[in-house]
């Protein structure tokens, strides 16, 4: 990712040049400026490619003379806003990777909407190319310098410090994701966390030892079948006054889900090195909030293991005790991380009494047959915090959308046997695996505010969009940062 500089607006002597426009523009400014030294082909060559400043719409001219290589205009629709800034930041940066130098030129607008411009880039600027040896120089991006020339550039320097934060945590997340199962397993998962110490966290590890005392039936018996011991990490931000209640986010850390006995196809299974999705994004939060020195306590707990096959491994009929002391039949070894969660949302409520919990998990297939990937699921026992993640969702376009929750959908997991069974059939899967968590959040001790969200089918893209290169998104970091940022803080 290239350096970001916030500099005094000025026309630059080479390199790219961006164009920021709005719909119904007139080119002023340094738009006017690159079109007279470019003897009038900005404006002709905008009109004649029929460029008018949509959102998302963008239009490269090439080589067109005063010393620029290219200028690229984007869109940024009607009405321009963060979210049109950041989506075109992000369209933009691709279109000129090719460049040492480019300069975008947001002298027209203020602190915020530059600072979002230059998020943007940020956020689609991210490649994993570790394993690449041997990548042609001409892939590679040679972009070293991104400036942004404003009228205002202290102010939007200042703007950009905690969206630089936030962007570092969706990079640490997108990076966990992306590993292999062979390089990133519980134990290392575990150890990387250790990183968020020198901003200012406190990380907490727990091995099977510790969790076998603890009585985390359900966790540990998803990590039978593995080799690879499990680990609990329990991670603390502390930026309010220590009495201040925290709040609490909780992540499904399955670093490779073969399903277990209950084994999985073969196509596609190497996708499942991103059912630890839910805890990358928990780790990836931590780190924004503690990297922009967020007014909150918060508190990240994420459940660590692999779900392998073998001849020590849990099989479906087993029963397994909870931490709560609650009885669970497994029915389907492939619906694992229920199990995992069951036990880490209960230690969370129940150590730390927070002002909410949200999980996040890529928790099941069907909630991408219900709403593909352009929405998280969310199921909610709180009115007040589901109307907050709506929003915080909307304002930065990490959408999310409610899903019910009720009686009739909680007897699909009722077990002749024990407490309850870990799966409730193939009609509305989703729901009857919210219904299995909601088990361990509601209790007779009394209500907490708790989110559940369904990652599945948006923590990994696919195709390349605005903001997000192909692959693992990290989504619900800059969601999550949002949630606390607008309503938890101070």
């Amino acid at each position: 990712m290239p350096d970001i500089l916030f500099v005094k607006a000025a026309l630059p002597r080479a390199g790219a040049l961006v164009l920021p426009l709005a719909e119904g523009f007139t080119l002023s400014g340094l738009a006017q400026e690159a079109d007279a030294a470019c003897g009038g082909a900005v404006a002709r060559g905008l009109e004649a490619a029929g460029f008018k400043g949509r959102k998302g719409q963008s239009c490269t001219l090439w080589a067109p003379g005063g010393h620029l290589s290219r200028i690229v205009a984007v869109g940024l629709g009607g009405r321009p806003d963060a979210e049109s800034a950041r989506q075109a930041g992000g369209t933009a940066l691709p279109l000129i990777a090719s460049e040492p130098e480019a300069t975008i030129a947001a002298e027209g607008l203020n602190a915020e909407l530059t600072a979002a411009l230059a998020f943007g880039a940020r956020l689609r600027g991210y490649r994993f190319d570790k394993y690449r040896t041997r990548e042609k120089p001409e892939d590679k991006p040679k972009l070293v310098r991104l400036s942004l020339a404003s009228a205002e550039p202290a102010a939007a320097k200042a703007a950009f410090q905690p969206l630089s934060a936030v962007a570092d945590g969706v990079s640490l997340t997108r990076d966990l994701v992306s590993e292999p199962p062979n390089v990133l397993y519980p134990e290392e998962m575990a150890e990387r966390c250790r990183a968020l110490e020198k901003l200012g966290v406190t990380v907490e590890i727990l091995g099977p030892k510790e969790l076998g005392r603890l009585g985390f039936g359900a966790l540990l018996g998803v990590s039978m079948g593995s080799a690879r011991e499990p680990r609990m990490v329990v991670m603390q931000w502390k930026g309010a006054a220590a009495e201040a209640q925290p709040v609490a986010f909780i992540g499904k850390g399955v670093t490779f889900d073969t399903g277990g006995i209950s084994i999985k196809p073969a196509g596609g299974m190497e996708d499942m090195k991103y059912d630890m999705a839910g805890a990358g994004t928990v780790i990836g939060l931590m780190a924004a909030l503690a990297g922009r020195k967020a007014k909150v306590n918060a508190v990240g707990l994420v459940g660590l293991v692999e779900n392998m096959p073998s001849g020590t491994a849990q099989r479906p009929g087993d029963v397994v005790r909870s931490y709560s002391g609650q009885t669970i039949e497994v029915i389907n070894t492939d619906a694992e991380g229920r199990l995992v969660l069951a036990d880490v949302l209960w230690y969370a409520r129940e150590r730390f009494r927070p002002r909410f919990m949200v999980d996040l998990a890529t928790l099941t297939g069907a909630i991408v047959v219900a709403l593909g990937h352009e929405h998280a699921g969310m199921f909610s026992n709180d009115d007040a915090l589901a109307q907050q993640l709506s929003a915080a969702g909307t304002a930065t376009g990490e959408a999310v959308w409610r899903m019910p929750l009720g009686e009739a959908y909680d007897k699909l997991i009722k077990s002749d046997i024990a407490d309850m069974k870990n799966v409730g059939g193939r009609p509305g899967g989703s729901i009857s695996a919210a219904q299995f968590l909601q088990r361990f959040i509601d209790t007779r001790e009394g209500h907490v505010a708790w989110a559940h969200l369904d990652i599945a089918g948006t923590a990994w893209a696919t195709k390349d969009s605005a903001l997000t290169p192909k692959g693992a998104t990290a989504f619900g970091v800059r969601l999550l940062d949002r949630l606390v940022a607008d309503h938890y803080e101070g």
